[in-house]
C-alpha cells in the first residue's frame, strides 16, 4: 500500500521544483491576486476556526499554475492543521486510499491533485469517508469475504482539477466549497515577480516587472519562471539589474515573445497559416507536420492560443484568425475567409 505523503515529503514524481517551492506564499495576505476566492475563504477558514471543526471539503478548479496547490496549503496554514498530499494518479487501489485515510491525524488537510485522474473505481471509496467518515474495507475472498467499517477521524478533502467537466456528479457535489481560479492579470503579475524577485535577491525595478509579466500568460508559475531566466540574463549579460530592456532581451533571447507566445506556440501558428493558407485543417495534420503529439497540441498548445483570438476550432479543423496572420507579420490570403 502507498504510505502517506505529508508536505515535508512529497512523491518525487510529483516534488514542484525548488523556484516553485521557495516562491510559493505561505499565509492567505501574501497570496497575490483571486480576491473574490481569498475573500471567501477567509470567511469559511474563520467560521472553522469559530466551530472548532474541520473546514468543508474543497474543489479548487482552474489553468495549471494559478496557485491551487499553494491555496490548499494556505489553508493548511491558516487552519494550523498537519498538511497531507498525494495525487489522483498515484492512487491506483482502495488500500492506498484507506492508507491515507487512516493515518490522518484529526482536522487534517488532505490534498488531491488532478482528482479528476483518480481512477472511477476509487470514487466510490472517497463517498463514506466524505459524508460519514467512514471507510468500508472488505477482508478476505469470496464466500469468507466481510466487510468491515472503520472510523476516520475528521478531516478536510482539497481537491484540485484542471478538468472540472470530467469529475462525475456525485463527487463534485460533495464538495462543500468550490473556487474557480481565473488567469491574473499584468498588474497583479507585476505584483507576484516583484515579491519573488525580493526573495531571489535581484533586483527589479517596476517596469522590468511589468515586462516580466504581460509575457506570463496570466499565469504565476510561469511569471516565476521567466523571472529566473531574466535574471540568468541580467547576471550574464547585464550588470545584474532588470530592466525593462534587459527583461525583453532576455524574453526575446528565450524566444518569448511580447504576447508570451514561446517557439511552438508561433511554429503551430506559422504552419497553419503558412502551409495551409489559414485553414481549416485536421488536428493529425497539425501533429504530423509539427512532429508533436495530437494530445500536447491540444491540452499543451492550443489553449492559450484560443483565449487570444489566435486560433478556432471548427468542425471542418482549425483555422487560424486574422489576429494570428498580424501577429505574425504575414499578408493575410484574399480568399480567407477569416475572423
Amino acid at each position: 500500500m502507498a504510505s502517506p505523503i505529508r508536505s515535508a515529503s512529497i512523491a518525487p514524481a510529483e516534488l514542484p521544483d525548488d523556484l516553485d517551492v521557495s516562491l510559493r506564499p505561505r499565509r492567505i495576505d501574501e497570496f497575490v491576486g483571486q480576491e473574490k476566492v481569498k475573500e471567501q475563504l477567509r470567511i469559511v477558514i474563520e467560521a472553522a476556526r469559530k466551530r472548532e471543526q474541520p473546514l468543508d471539503h474543497v474543489l479548487f478548479a482552474g489553468p495549471p499554475g494559478l496557485g491551487k496547490t499553494s491555496l490548499a496549503q494556505i489553508v493548511a496554514e491558516e487552519l494550523e492543521v498537519p498538511f497531507v498530499m498525494t495525487a489522483g494518479p498515484a492512487l491506483e487501489k482502495k488500500g492506498d486510499v484507506a492508507a491515507f485515510l487512516t493515518a490522518l491525524e484529526p482536522n487534517s488537510v488532505f490534498f488531491v491533485d488532478e482528482i479528476h485522474r483518480l481512477p472511477r473505481a476509487l470514487e466510490e471509496t472517497f463517498y463514506p469517508a466524505m459524508e460519514d467518515r467512514k471507510l468500508p474495507i472488505t477482508v478476505g475472498q469470496g464466500a469468507g469475504a466481510r466487510v468491515v467499517t472503520l472510523d476516520l477521524p475528521p478531516f478536510t478533502l482539497i481537491g484540485a482539477t484542471t478538468r472540472t467537466g470530467l469529475l462525475t456528479t456525485p463527487l463534485r457535489d460533495r464538495f462543500g466549497v468550490f473556487h474557480r481560479l481565473e488567469h491574473y492579470d499584468a498588474d497583479d503579475l507585476a505584483a507576484i515577480v516583484t515579491r519573488s524577485s525580493e526573495i531571489l535577491g535581484c533586483k527589479l525595478d517596476p517596469a522590468g516587472a511589468i515586462e516580466i509579466a504581460r509575457r506570463s500568460r496570466g499565469t504565476p508559475r510561469i511569471a516565476n519562471r521567466l523571472l529566473n531566466r531574466v535574471r540568468d540574463y541580467a547576471e550574464v549579460r547585464a550588470d545584474g539589474e532588470i530592466t525593462e530592456q534587459v527583461a525583453a532581451d532576455a524574453l526575446n533571447t528565450f524566444e518569448v515573445d511580447h504576447e508570451g507566445l514561446d517557439r511552438l506556440d508561433r511554429m503551430l501558428l506559422e504552419t497553419i497559416c503558412e502551409k495551409f493558407g489559414g485553414g481549416p485543417v485536421g488536428l493529425s495534420t497539425i501533429a504530423a507536420s509539427l512532429g508533436e503529439a495530437e494530445d500536447t497540441i491540444e491540452d499543451v498548445i492550443e489553449p492559450y492560443l484560443l483565449g487570444q483570438g489566435l486560433l478556432q476550432r471548427t468542425p471542418r479543423g482549425r483555422i487560424a484568425t486574422r489576429a494570428a496572420f498580424e501577429h505574425l507579420d504575414l499578408p493575410i490570403p484574399q480568399d480567407a475567409g477569416l475572423f
